[in-house]
């Protein structure tokens, strides 16, 4: 019986060294970021783009808002993939941080974007937000730093009601086609979980994937916009959300 056991024991343990090198391998092997992203990630007249170990962050070279957006990827998506709307936005007057996380899951670095709130001095109020999986993390990292004062989900929503009577504002953006998220409606199922006065905007015809650079999403519909579209969408809508925090 003991032999049994012992031949027992090291089959588990061997089923789960690789089920993690599975998952490991998977993990750091995410969707990459197509040509308008890494176009997205130069510099040009109007945003410029700085790379360090912390962040990637695109920066107006005219006046700058005293409001700062940090961005969490989805997830199993390299985080340059989210370039080309990060740097639209930052075009119309905003600086925007793009964090990377740890095996490319938001969930594994909830505090990645902790070093920005101290990093530019000239940004009076932060909003946070993020792409489906790292939507969901922006709002946890917000429930340890009073310094969030908006949130943006791009497909996404958060995980718990910690927030929803926590004064912060909310913006949710959603397409009709995502096939993640059930056409909207787990978008709408997690309202709950947000204020009363969340702001949601439908992109029609919009889909999961659509929100970065990084091709098919999988389980996601066909969007019936072009990549274009939904990112200039997206731009419209977060600019005007960040502009309410200029007041």
């Amino acid at each position: 019986m003991k032999k049994i056991l012992k031949w027992f024991s090291i089959g588990l343990l061997l089923i789960v060294l690789v089920g993690s090198l599975g998952f490991i391998l998977w993990a750091v092997n995410p969707s990459q970021p197509g040509a308008d992203a890494l176009a997205a990630l130069q510099s040009d007249k109007d945003v410029t783009v700085r790379q360090t170990e912390k962040y990637i962050v695109f920066e107006p070279v005219s006046a700058v808002s005293p409001t700062g957006f940090i961005f969490y990827p989805g997830g199993h998506v390299e985080y340059r993939a989210y370039a080309p709307i990060l740097h639209m936005i930052a075009a119309r007057g905003f600086l925007v941080v793009l964090v990377p996380v740890r095996l490319n899951l938001a969930f594994f670095d909830i505090e990645a974007g902790a070093p920005a709130l101290d990093d530019f001095p000239q940004i009076k109020t932060w909003v946070a937000g993020g792409h489906s999986l790292g939507g969901v993390a922006s709002a946890l990292f917000a429930e340890k730093f009073p310094q969030i004062r908006g949130l943006i989900y791009w497909a996404s929503y958060p995980a718990n009601a910690n927030l929803k009577n926590s004064g912060i504002r909310m913006l949710s953006i959603y397409g009709t086609r995502d096939g993640g998220l059930k056409d909207g409606a787990m978008i709408k199922q997690y309202s709950a979980f947000e204020p009363d006065d969340t702001i949601f905007v439908v992109i029609k015809g919009g889909n999961h994937g659509q929100f970065a650079d990084y091709g098919p999403q999988p389980g996601d519909n066909p969007a019936e916009i072009s990549s274009q579209e939904q990112w200039r969408q997206t731009t419209d809508a977060t600019v005007s959300f960040l502009k309410t925090f200029n007041h």
